[in-house]
């Protein structure tokens, strides 16, 4: 069978120190093992994509198992290690923080941990923003509240410029935490460190609150989104039930992807209609979406939209010149007002009477502390990254894929956003929730 060379992890060199953490390598001994290298996670789970690549005698496609290493590459007690956080706030940056600091300090016995202040501008000197020493006691409450005690920013700087700073406070290892763009700015400062044969590991831990880094189960931050939505949307339901031909219009997060309003609606399916990014729709004919609400008013005397941020950008007449923010994301016009305005303007027009609400969350839930589930899967995601580093893995994601926790090469993360499948079962629930067309053109 032909070896799958896809998926596979940089690595500084080879690691030859002894592994501080006493875990073991026997089965049945009711200790945790030690995990391999060769130790591969499936990325298709399904029979007939194994029973192909069987067929074909190639290897499926598979990613590295995460977890500590019997032999790694740095020792801790000379090791120091970075932190930084990039782009928008998002619930559990904190508790991420706070788990890298632990794990580093008390099981890989490094010493020095040092945050980086308001993104990839506190690797730039000339901005003068000075480090921030980073303790197990300076960092042991904040899990508790949100955004991030690091300060954050969108874009990056000269990554040379970036690389000197790492070099010049002898940092070993740097862990960024952002989306996309961070990703790629990840990429392209580990990329610089390879060429110059440095020897500083890059790992990167994904933070999006959107959901859009592609291949992984889920980011961090996500789920308590829409948990903090749907108490939202709760109350939005009240209002429209509260007045005759009553209408609640709650805009949600979601630039290209739209995978909190539609987890919303099937969280709490008082929801009528979500539009998402994904789809196409009309406004207007016999099909489109104003008519298939006027049935709905006409049936119950109310309605709930939930639309995601990026949601029938076709829908305004002066097209915008992809204007973009400083991490590159385009930026959108509200689809929010746009739709608060075509419906009352649709309604008065047919001399039907009703009430809309429109509410924006958004800032609201960005800055929420995370969940029990979201902050138990930040301290996931941190130890798994500091069991990646410490062994001299650089370049490389953490997360989960078919609940496993991987190792994945950011360039692989990066080429594509992670969109919802409109033919999907996922798609398909939300639509059972609503009761809204397959369709709305």
């Amino acid at each position: 069978m032909k070896n799958n060379t896809n998926f596979r992890i940089s690595n500084l060199g080879e690691p030859t120190k002894k592994s501080p953490i006493h875990l073991s390598k026997i089965k049945g001994d009711n200790i945790f093992n030690f995990i391999d290298d060769n130790n591969r996670i499936l990325a298709d789970v399904q029979l007939n994509h194994f029973t192909a690549s069987l067929q074909n005698a190639v290897q499926p496609d598979s990613y590295e198992r995460s977890g500590p290493r019997e032999r790694i590459f740095f020792e801790g007690k000379h090791t120091t290690a970075a932190i930084v956080t990039c782009g928008g706030l998002c619930p559990g940056i904190n508790n991420v923080i706070r788990s890298l600091v632990m794990t580093l300090h008390y099981f890989y016995n490094v010493k020095r941990v040092v945050g980086i202040p308001y993104g990839f501008e506190g690797l730039n000197p000339e901005l003068g923003h000075d480090l921030v020493e980073l303790t197990p006691d300076y960092v042991k409450n904040i899990h508790e509240f949100g955004g991030t005690i690091l300060g954050s920013s969108r874009g990056g700087q000269d990554v040379s410029v970036m690389v000197d700073t790492l070099v010049s406070n002898n940092i070993d290892i740097l862990f960024t935490i952002g989306g996309d763009g961070t990703l790629k700015g990840a990429n392209a400062i580990g990329t610089e460190i390879i060429n110059r044969g440095l020897k500083i590991a890059v790992a990167g831990i994904p933070k999006t609150i959107d959901n859009d880094i592609d291949i992984i189960d889920k980011s961090f931050g996500f789920e308590t989104s829409f948990d903090v939505a749907c108490p939202i949307v709760r109350d939005a339901h009240n209002e429209a039930t509260g007045a005759y031909n009553g209408m609640a219009i709650v805009k949600l997060m979601g630039r290209d992807s739209g995978f909190i309003a539609a987890s919303t609606a099937l969280s709490m399916p008082v929801v009528n209609f979500v539009l998402v990014p994904e789809m196409d729709f009309d406004l207007e004919g016999e099909n489109g979406f104003l008519e298939t609400l006027k049935k709905r008013l006409q049936s119950k005397k109310h309605a709930v939209i939930v639309v995601a941020e990026g949601a029938g950008q076709h829908l305004f007449e002066t097209k915008s010149n992809n204007v973009v923010d400083a991490s590159g994301n385009i930026q959108h016009k509200d689809i929010g007002l746009l739709l608060q305005q075509k419906i009352k303007d649709f309604f008065d027009s047919i001399n039907m009477k009703t009430t809309i609400k429109y509410i924006d969350p958004s800032y609201i839930i960005r800055s929420a502390p995370a969940n029990a589930n979201d902050s138990l899967f930040c301290n996931q995601l941190s130890y798994h990254a500091v069991h990646g580093a410490m062994a001299g893995k650089t370049n490389f994601v953490v997360g989960s894929v078919n609940n496993r926790f991987v190792y994945l090469p950011i360039t692989d993360v990066t080429k594509k956003r992670k969109k919802i499948n409109m033919e999907g079962g996922f798609w398909f629930g939300v639509l059972q929730s609503t009761g809204q067309p397959f369709s709305m053109k």
